[in-house]
């Protein structure tokens, strides 16, 4: 995989960033093969001495998180280059040189028919047809068990379990239909809590954790970053999440357009509305403090003051939101676009994208204090 950098083929150097304020958290949602763009983000973030504080992730992003949480800041690069190498397609006569929209479907077909090493390989059992009774952690057309292997030789579960980097990964019960995050404060987290937040059916089985059959959080939110904004007690934070799927995009008139519209409004997750309500929720908060402050010492006193001020609170939440670009040519298969170009293209939009949002540094910027919740926008300013 071929690393971001500056264009001479070289890793910039970026100069040391001002950390932002509060804690640093990244938020990675799914996306299959999209997750490349998170590679280049947390290299941007790495460079600039910007290390997260607690990183979330579902899917596709639960992995990358892992990988982040689960070794040393020096050595996180490395091993997220060696996993998306590792998934890199290749044709019989080694890495394609071809253009990518030449050799993007047979890439795909091979994805399709034969599974990536080290991350899931066909599941012989789904064969008999979708009306075959196989069990629960059967029913799917892939068998992820490699993905196992690949989890415990990158991720250090055990510096997951002591910290210092929290991680939260995001699955759905299967049974219940909930979603419940999987934390390392009060989880001890191990390679099938990863799996299960990446386990999107029908293509990969339930994870079972303590009994419960669990699926691909994505099913249920794609956007894990209610996971911060509803944490307790909370802390203030600069969150950088990054989003891979376009909510807003143009009219598709063809069916093919239509698949891959269907799919980005469907993974962009309401983080929009989420983000929206969680803005009134913590202004309440901060009208709460206010109101508060303005009353006679004697009146805080009081149980029932005391009780009703506990609903206030002081943080602030800046949310540096970083949106993936579309690659030109792109359509509603580019989540399973394992090709060298794709990955390359997409880990060095993220690097770029949040280069330039950190050189911004928009939670510098002055800000209402009874706002509580900032969101600044950094949506790439090209289509690659």
């Amino acid at each position: 995989m071929a690393r971001a950098g500056t264009g001479n083929g070289k890793r910039g150097a970026a100069a040391p960033a001002a950390r932002p304020p509060g804690q640093i958290v990244l938020v990675l949602q799914g996306g299959g093969a999209l997750g490349a763009y998170q590679v280049g983000v947390y290299q941007a973030l790495h460079e600039a001495g910007i290390e997260p504080d607690w990183v979330i992730g579902t899917s596709i992003g639960a992995i990358n998180a892992a990988i982040v949480a689960g070794n040393a800041p020096g050595e996180r690069l490395a091993k997220l280059h060696a996993f998306w190498d590792s998934l890199q397609w290749r044709t019989p006569w080694g890495v394609p040189v071809a253009p990518p929209g030449v050799l993007n479907p047979l890439a795909n077909l091979t994805t399709l028919t034969q599974g990536i090493g080290g991350f899931f390989a066909p599941n012989p059992a789904s064969w008999w047809g979708p009306f075959a009774s196989l069990g629960l952690e059967r029913a799917a057309f892939y068998d992820t068990a490699p993905l196992r292997t690949t989890l415990e030789g990158l991720v250090d579960f055990k510096r997951i379990a002591q910290g210092p980097t929290r991680l939260t990964v995001g699955a759905v019960n299967v049974r219940t239909g909930e979603m419940r995050y999987f934390d390392s404060r009060r989880d001890k987290l191990a390679a099938a809590h990863v799996m299960a937040s990446g386990a999107l059916p029908p293509a990969f089985p339930a994870i079972r954790i303590d009994g419960e059959p669990y699926w691909d959080g994505g099913v249920y939110s794609n956007t894990p970053i209610e996971a911060v904004l509803d944490d307790n007690p909370r802390r203030s934070s600069t969150i950088f999440a990054v989003h891979m799927w376009n909510p807003s995009g143009s009219e598709p008139d063809t069916i093919w357009q239509v698949l891959g519209r269907q799919k980005d409004i469907q993974y962009a997750s309401r983080a929009g509305s989420h983000i929206a309500r969680q803005q009134q929720i913590h202004r309440l908060r901060h009208v709460i403090n206010e109101l508060v402050a303005r009353l006679p010492e004697r009146e805080r006193a009081h149980n029932d003051v005391r009780e009703l001020a506990a609903w206030g609170c002081s943080t602030t939440m800046h949310i540096v939101r970083l949106l993936a670009p579309r690659l030109e040519g792109e359509d509603h298969t580019k989540d399973i676009d394992f090709t060298p170009a794709g990955i390359r293209a997409r880990c060095e939009a993220g690097y770029r994208d949040t280069k330039e949002a950190i050189a911004e540094a928009p939670w510098a910027a002055p800000a209402d204090p009874l706002q509580g919740v900032y969101v600044h926008d950094h949506a790439s300013a090209h289509v690659m």
